[in-house]
């Protein structure tokens, strides 16, 4: 490729929309932790080791039956609540700025769980109602 000669109409998206290929064997609901595997299709959130959160699923999205890369879904990063684990997975506010682990499609804890657990993303809050977790696949790979 060339330098530029003359003013380029750069291409680029907008706000926090994404759209990525869905492993086969997944159900992901509406409004599902959305993780991506290291093959880069897009899994429900679930104890499982390997993957990155990457959001909030946009839509259900049922792809039980087809191959990895059949089926494509809308998510969106961001900050949402999630349910908060219980006991010594609980998170706390003393857990503010660390990484949420991903137990099932809208649970986080706060440990790996002795290392089965995925990085769901960072806690950014906490509340009686659950875990605000903020989903950014590259500050969570980062962490």
């Amino acid at each position: 490729m060339t330098v530029l000669s003359s003013d380029r109409n750069t291409p680029r998206l907008d706000g926090d929309k994404r759209h990525g290929f869905v492993a086969g064997g997944s159900l992901i609901y509406a409004g599902a932790i959305v993780l991506r595997a290291a093959d880069g299709y897009l899994h429900e959130g679930h104890t499982a080791t390997g993957m990155v959160g990457v959001g909030r699923a946009e839509e259900r999205i049922d792809n039980r039956i087809g191959a990895d890369g059949e089926e494509g879904l809308t998510y969106r990063r961001g900050i949402y609540k999630f349910a908060n684990s219980a006991a010594a997975d609980e998170i706390t506010h003393a857990d503010i700025g660390s990484l949420a682990y991903a137990v099932d499609d809208q649970t986080v804890a706060k440990t790996d769980g002795t290392g089965t657990r995925s990085p769901a993303g960072i806690i950014d809050g906490v509340d009686a109602d659950g875990v605000w977790v903020r989903f950014d696949e590259a500050l969570t790979k980062a962490s």
